[in-house]
């Protein structure tokens, strides 16, 4: 397992997870990065930042899913190979 589910975080430390875990996607595992959705973008006018956070968590848990499911599937793929 790569990264663990986000627990209440702010709106910036959000930021810097997706951030993070996106790189982490383009350097080790570029075959993925054609599966990576844009980030959601804040308009403050019109979304609240309770809503703002929400969809940042719910953005990061897919990408974490998205490696967790990568590396599960690697793992079996590279323990069947003669």
């Amino acid at each position: 397992m790569f990264y663990k589910n986000s627990c209440m975080k702010t709106e910036e430390e959000l930021n810097a997870d997706i951030f993070k875990i996106t790189m982490t996607i383009k350097d080790k595992y570029p075959e993925l990065s054609r599966h990576i959705t844009e980030m959601p973008i804040r308009h403050p006018e019109v979304v609240s930042a309770e809503i703002a956070i929400k969809g940042l968590k719910e953005y990061y848990d897919s990408l974490v899913a998205l490696l967790n499911k990568y590396d599960e599937n690697h793992a079996v793929k590279q323990t069947i190979k003669p």
